[in-house]
């Protein structure tokens, strides 16, 4: 079995297909097909095309998840759920899951940190909601109570200026109503009675 040509995929760029005596084998990445050392006019067995449709599977899955990352970062539990809905072996989700650490795309302590962060420059978000997003995105307890502890937002401070902000809201005139959405986000009872006191 020969490798009679390796063509530049039209939909998916930086992908190759591999056409073994003229007919479609398997398609590699270019860091794949480099690492493979392939060249038109190799000789393959059958057991190295079966071996390298194996890799060609994890080779796509790989940078499946690379886009995945890429899009936004992502925690730990994330990139499991995401394996799961595509049906990846675990030991090839494994696999994946440790290539991305060693390339520092998946870090569930600077991910809770970014999030965090993000969260308290774009809205005004309780500790207590961002406890429960991190949980949501299934970041160990031990790295919320981290970052959480070293967050030094004043969350008064942050509760005074969503109830400024709220109040130029003709419903959120009405102190039950707001006092009920400002629960609703998750800030603390006494802390709102006391802001809208104020």
């Amino acid at each position: 079995m020969n490798i009679t040509a390796i063509k530049t995929q039209v939909k998916r760029e930086g992908r190759y297909s591999i056409f073994v005596d003229g007919q479609y084998a398997f398609s590699l990445s270019a860091e794949a097909l480099l690492d493979a050392r392939l060249v038109p006019g190799q000789e393959l067995s059958q057991v190295e095309v079966t071996e390298y449709k194996r890799l060609s599977r994890e080779d796509k899955a790989y940078n499946l998840a690379l886009a995945y990352v890429a899009r936004r970062m992502r925690s730990e539990g994330e990139l499991h759920d995401y394996f799961r809905r595509k049906q990846y072996a675990p030991e090839l989700a494994e696999q994946i899951l440790e290539k991305l650490r060693r390339l520092n795309f998946v870090d569930d302590a600077e991910f809770a940190q970014r999030w965090v962060e993000n969260r308290r420059r774009l809205k005004a978000t309780s500790t207590k909601k961002l406890r429960l997003e991190l949980r949501q995105k299934k970041v160990s307890s031990d790295i919320i109570q981290h970052i959480l502890e070293e967050d030094e937002t004043d969350e008064r401070q942050l509760l005074r200026e969503l109830v400024e902000k709220k109040r130029k809201i003709s419903r959120y005139q009405d102190d039950q109503k707001l006092m009920m959405y400002l629960a609703r986000q998750g800030f603390n009872y006494d802390d709102i009675k006391a802001v809208i006191g104020e």
